[in-house]
């Protein structure tokens, strides 16, 4: 059974969110995100005007939190 926090498009796997729902997902507020982005805490990649965040980022995070 699949978490709650891994987002599928069809019947692949999404690679990134968009910052708000990184936010949501880590249970934090985007001001509380955008500095963890400003540390290197976590990745982002800009495609246009957005920021997406990837979710192996997110991952990676928690993992080294121990959140």
């Amino acid at each position: 059974m699949r978490q709650k926090s891994l987002q599928m498009v069809g019947s692949a796997e999404r690679l990134t969110v968009r910052v708000p729902e990184a936010a949501r997902m880590l249970s934090i507020g985007r001001s509380t995100l955008y500095q963890l982005i400003g540390s290197g805490d976590i990745a982002t990649i800009k495609a246009g005007r957005a920021t997406l965040v990837p979710i192996d980022s997110i991952r990676k995070f928690v993992t080294r939190s121990g959140l």
